[in-house]
């Protein structure tokens, strides 16, 4: 990793850092479903560069909205839908939009438990109306599966019994961490975020008629600091796309 970025840094894709141009302290605002690698990525980062990287995991749409709020933010991951809109209305100007990679959105359930077969609508309803306690992020804080998985349950015609006994989390990473406790039994999420949690809660993707794929994309101004262009280009490159499948993200293209 370290030869990787000695080799990303030293080459013409992105400006030389050193230490007289390192910013004191780049902020990174990013949606829960690329917290494993992007951590790992900063703390290597860090490790090769001494560039400091403060980051903030939350909700696709909370994460943008604080960066929006913050004059001191310099990267900015969710998803491309959320960026090409602010973009669009001007909230987002003058920057510039990276494809990091996919994520699917599915279920979770207590590692060590048997599994729901959750292949077709029907299955999945069962699945949904037989499990006691159900947890997702809260559509209100701009989670895309929450948002996503109440218009699923209106459409299986099961909303009023599952949010009876449903649990509305503040991000992906709180959703997980329930169902690994043993605090729900079935948790809807990002893939990504799953896996990244641990690959045994597993239960699989919504089913092809209501299956979401939700693309990720960077932003980062024109004029951002040369530390944090350097961090991007590394997000972006080539070997870290390639990486991403281990933590349940799908490379673009």
């Amino acid at each position: 990793m370290k030869k990787c970025l000695s080799l990303l840094l030293a080459s013409g894709l992105t400006l030389a850092v050193s230490a007289n141009v390192l910013a004191a302290d780049l902020k990174l605002y990013a949606a829960a479903g690329v917290k494993s690698p992007v951590e790992r990525m900063a703390a290597d980062f860090e490790k090769t560069t001494g560039q400091k990287i403060t980051l903030v995991f939350d909700t696709a749409g909370a994460a943008q909205q604080k960066f929006l709020a913050d004059p001191d933010a310099g990267l900015l991951i969710t998803t491309a839908t959320l960026i090409s809109t602010s973009v669009k209305s001007d909230k987002l100007k003058n920057g510039t939009t990276t494809i990091v990679g996919d994520t699917i959105g599915g279920l979770a359930g207590i590692p060590g438990q048997p599994k729901p077969d959750i292949s077709t609508s029907e299955k999945l309803k069962a699945a949904l109306l037989a499990a006691p306690r159900i947890v997702f992020s809260d559509p209100s804080r701009g989670a895309t599966v929450g948002t996503h998985f109440m218009k699923v349950i209106e459409a299986l015609g099961i909303k009023d019994e599952v949010l009876k006994k449903a649990t509305l989390a503040p991000d992906g990473i709180v959703t997980m961490q329930m169902v690994l406790d043993g605090k729900a039994d079935l948790a809807v999420t990002q893939l990504s975020e799953i896996i990244q949690a641990n690959p045994d809660a597993l239960v699989g993707p919504f089913p092809k008629e209501f299956e979401l794929a939700s693309t990720y994309s960077l932003w980062m101004h024109k004029d951002a600091p040369a530390g944090a262009k350097a961090f991007a280009t590394l997000i972006t490159s080539a070997a870290e796309r390639a990486k991403l499948q281990t933590y349940g993200l799908r490379p673009p293209g």
